[in-house]
Formats: structure tokens, C-alpha cells, sequence
């Protein structure tokens, strides 16, 4: 009898997460590009868009545009993030059937970043989460500075755990943990990932590691023995935090599929394409690719 597939669950979050910090601003056209060539590695879910206001994040300015523009492979999910209910409404009117909703574990980097409390911050998007319960649309709940924070420091675990505690039971189906300035090591990544999975069940949970340091495979890889199964990367590691010093992009998606294959893990995904698409990625953004396996794999 053949034993079961371990399967782990890869959130493209490239379109999105990566794009909206990167300078150079690429059109539409490119972005439906870039999705639908994701939708063709075998990605079960891409954040596509991210319907905030265009003066905040110009790079996503073209949210609707590129919503409508890409194509839909059955089974695979498009998820979009909106900040409020004006957001909710857009990404809704161009069909949008699952949302995420954003929030810190630091008190600090909320004041700064939208200049409200961690508590102000979730009775802001309670109203999203109402409708879209009402619309049986899908929420996933994002929580940001959990190893860390570039205005506080460090942030405490019981912050955290109180912030995706929340969350869960506001009626998010996922929780994204996310070390957004990229400090955390693996110890610090296991002993938060536990703390958090005594309150939201493992099952719940996902992470989200930005590379500053180099440590976001280890810590993958710490979570991973831990019992997750969902991991959030952007394809050619594109982003980085504009707040935090010398911060690099997302970990990148081929770095974490190369892993998680050589691991024996089952992602779905298939890694000479994904490597075609951030190579191309790059191209486009007129930068070196910071994933490592792409580097090797197509260097001359």
C-alpha cells in the first residue's frame, strides 16, 4: 500500500506582496502576464491584486484591469487584499471570490502605518468580514511584524497570539504569519508558530518570510517540522518592506518548491516553469532574480 503524499500548500503572493513594493512600475498587460504564466506552473493559489487606494500603492493602481484580464484555471484560487469596505466593493464588482484582510501584531507599526491600534485596525475591516460572510466569499487573514517590528523591536509572541486569535474568530479560514522585515530565526520562528498553533489549529496557519537576513528557508523549514503546511513566497523574491533597513523581497517561490521537493514534499508545482517565469519576471523588472535556483539554473 503506498503511503500518503505529504502535501504542502505554496501562496503565490508575487502579483501582490512583491509587486507593490518594487520600483519599477509595469503595466497591466505584464502583470496578466505574469499570473497567467503562474497559472500554468501548477500554483494552486495566487494573490492577484490588492484593491487600495491607488495614492497609497500606485503600483496596483490597475487592480480591476488586471482582475478581469487574467484567466481563470479551474481550481485554482485568486485571492485579492482589501483594506475596507470601499476595497471590498470593488474587488466584488469585478468578481473576486476570495479576499485577505491586513493587520500587524505591533502596536507601533500600526500607529505608524495607518495610524490606528492593533484593535482600531480589525474593528476597520469588521464590516469586510461581515459582508463577506454574507456573500459566502472566503477571507484570509494576514498577520504582519511577528518576529519583529522596525519601530518597536521586538514584538511579544502573546501579541501575536492574541492578533491571529482574533482573526480566527472573526471568521478568517487562514492565518498568514508573517516576519514582514525579515529578523526572525529559526528558534524564534518555531517558538511563535507553537505558541500561536495552542490558540488557531495548525491547520489554520500559514507563513510569510521576507529574506532580509538570508533565514527565511530555515525558518520554513523550522515551521515545517512544527506540522505547517501552507507557505506564502513570491515567484524571483520579488518586494521588501519599505520600513526595514536593507530589506530584500519575499522568499522566493522556486527556492521554496526546490526545497520542499528535495524534502520529499508535495507542492503541485512544476519547478522549470516557475524558474522560466521569474527569469522572465526579472526581465521585466530590470533586475537580477533573488531566488538562488533560478540563478543556477539558468545561468550561461
Amino acid at each position: 500500500m503506498t503511503a500518503p503524499v505529504d502535501t504542502v500548500r505554496i501562496v503565490e503572493v508575487g502579483a501582490r506582496d512583491g509587486l507593490q513594493n518594487e520600483k519599477t512600475l509595469l503595466p497591466a498587460e505584464v502583470k496578466i502576464a505574469l499570473i497567467d504564466r503562474l497559472s500554468s506552473t501548477g500554483l494552486g493559489t495566487i494573490e492577484a491584486t490588492s484593491f487600495v487606494s491607488p495614492r497609497w500603492v500606485p503600483q496596483l493602481a490597475d487592480a480591476a484591469e488586471v482582475f478581469t484580464g487574467i484567466r481563470k484555471v479551474p481550481g485554482v484560487r485568486y485571492p485579492v487584499l482589501v483594506p475596507n469596505l470601499q476595497g471590498y466593493e470593488r474587488a466584488r464588482a469585478v468578481g473576486a471570490q476570495e479576499i485577505a484582510v491586513f493587520t500587524a501584531a505591533s502596536e507601533a507599526f500600526n500607529r505608524k502605518n495607518i495610524n490606528a491600534s492593533i484593535d482600531e485596525s480589525i474593528e476597520r475591516f469588521m464590516p469586510v468580514l461581515e459582508r463577506a460572510r454574507a456573500d459566502g466569499v472566503a477571507v484570509r487573514g494576514y498577520v504582519s511584524t511577528v518576529l519583529g517590528c522596525p519601530y518597536q523591536g521586538a514584538v511579544p509572541v502573546t501579541d501575536v497570539v492574541r492578533v491571529a486569535e482574533r482573526l480566527r474568530a472573526l471568521g478568517c479560514y487562514e492565518i498568514s504569519l508573517g516576519d514582514t522585515i525579515g529578523v526572525g530565526t529559526p528558534a524564534k520562528a518555531r517558538a511563535m508558530l507553537r505558541a500561536v498553533a495552542q490558540a488557531v489549529p495548525m491547520h489554520a496557519l500559514a507563513v510569510h518570510f521576507h529574506d532580509t537576513y538570508g533565514q527565511a528557508l530555515a525558518n520554513i523549514l523550522a515551521c515545517l517540522e512544527e506540522g505547517v503546511r501552507v507557505v506564502d513566497s513570491a515567484v524571483s523574491g520579488t518586494g521588501g518592506c519599505p520600513y526595514a533597513k536593507g530589506a530584500t523581497g519575499n522568499v522566493a517561490t522556486e527556492d521554496v518548491a526546490y526545497m520542499l521537493e528535495g524534502m520529499g514534499l508535495h507542492t503541485g508545482v512544476d519547478l522549470d516553469l516557475l524558474v522560466a517565469t521569474g527569469a522572465w519576471l526579472s526581465a521585466q523588472l530590470h533586475k537580477e532574480t533573488a531566488s538562488r535556483v533560478t540563478r543556477a539554473r539558468t545561468a550561461a
